[in-house]
């Protein structure tokens, strides 16, 4: 594998996302697997499996971020990306340790999203003093981050 197949396939991996973004995730989707094909990454991986997420297909979804975590399992995002799966299929004992595993990753750069999916996830658990810790906790990290400010607002209505 040379240093030319990396370099296309994070081409072929920015290329994917692009369209990603832009709403064409069956275009995405053949660009990941092409981008795999070529050098497999966690990143790609990852991304492959939150645009499956966007098609509706969860369980493809967690697949693929298994399969990034076997290539880096440093790489925080797909185990944040799993917890927030399971969190939109009512599985939320199952989320918890997926989410509290991306926070003791060592690639990572977003550890306010773990914290609020936790928050989530103990907010649906009715466990609303830890919920706010992590609600908090996200808003530390990310201070203008919305999500997590309207869950701590929800939270803090129920505890009072």
């Amino acid at each position: 594998m040379g240093a030319e197949e990396l370099q296309a396939a994070w081409e072929l991996l920015k290329e994917a996302y692009q369209y990603q973004m832009g709403g064409d995730y069956d275009m995405a989707v053949e660009l990941y697997k092409r981008s795999l094909d070529l050098h497999p990454t966690a990143e790609a991986f990852t991304f492959l499996g939150w645009t499956y997420r966007f098609q509706g297909k969860i369980d493809d979804a967690i697949a693929e971020c298994k399969k990034a975590i076997q290539i880096d399992p440093e790489f925080g995002n797909p185990y944040n990306d799993i917890g927030a799966y399971l969190i939109e299929k009512g599985e939320f004992d199952e989320a918890i340790p997926w989410l509290e595993r991306s926070l003791q990753s060592r690639r990572y750069e977003s550890y306010h999203y773990p914290h609020y999916n936790l928050g989530r996830v103990f907010t649906a658990k009715e466990l609303y003093g830890k919920a706010r810790h992590h609600f908090e906790e996200a808003l530390k990290l990310s201070p203008d981050y919305a999500l997590a400010k309207d869950g701590l607002d929800k939270v803090r209505h129920k505890i009072q």
